[in-house]
């Protein structure tokens, strides 16, 4: 989601074909869609288009709707429910932690003073190495990746991972942990082609959640780096 400009690229090259036809809103959903795919996720997401971008700004309202990393696992799966995706639904989406990396400052707190003890010894040693002070500067660019095998994969490695005790975040390990959500974490360990099932169809109801339609929204020229309405956010932005 920080790449705007090449959201921006896609719409002026649409604008010239057909104008004030597609939306920034259907250009961003299709876009997280086709990158899934780009990263080894699941080969077709039967998106629907016709979302209209909103007329004001809604970024206050993300943190208000999207999981925050030290959220409970039930706070996160409340939040998930209330528009529609069910346990097995978000087990999935959380499996975009299969790509990505994660800033030492939202790390240290699992590191220091103590280990949090159910990190895996070793993996903790690893990520003392890449996050040496429980104090890092937030600006420098001190991070570890989610996956250190099969690093810009959309594969179920996340989830052998933090079976191993290998989950980055509070919320990955709390997935083994939670009773609703550690049959599921097993189930996609163990079969690639039904984790990546089960997130396509994660991915399209939240791709469908709140749409703006006819007289609720327009269709913009651009897309400001600010405005962008919520219902069109997909979830590799909560990564």
């Amino acid at each position: 989601m920080r790449n705007f400009k090449y959201i921006e690229t896609i719409k002026q090259a649409l604008e010239k074909e057909c104008p004030n036809t597609v939306s920034c809103a259907d250009i961003v959903a299709l876009s997280a869609r086709d990158g899934l795919l780009w990263l080894g996720g699941p080969i077709r997401i039967e998106m629907k288009t016709g979302r209209k971008d909103s007329k004001e700004t809604y970024f206050s309202e993300v943190e208000k709707y999207l999981p925050n990393h030290n959220d409970s696992m039930s706070s996160v799966l409340s939040r998930f429910q209330s528009i529609g995706i069910d346990t097995e639904g978000t087990v999935a989406l959380l499996g975009a932690h299969s790509v990505g990396r994660v800033h030492c400052v939202n790390l240290v707190h699992r590191l220091y003073p103590t280990v949090d003890p159910t990190i895996d010894p070793d993996y903790a040693k690893y990520l003392k190495g890449r996050c040496p002070s429980p104090n890092p500067d937030p600006e420098a660019v001190l991070y570890s990746r989610f996956d250190r095998e099969t690093t810009m994969i959309l594969d179920n490695m996340y989830y052998k991972n933090i079976l191993n005790k290998k989950g980055l975040l509070i919320v990955d390990q709390e997935l083994v942990t939670d009773p609703n959500t550690s049959p599921f974490v097993v189930k996609m360990a163990a079969d690639n082609n039904y984790f990546h099932q089960q997130f396509a169809r994660a991915m399209l109801i939240l791709s469908e959640n709140n749409p703006l339609i006819g007289d609720q929204g327009e269709i913009r020229k651009d897309l400001p780096r600010d405005a962008y309405h919520l219902s069109n956010q997909l979830v590799v932005a909560f990564v």
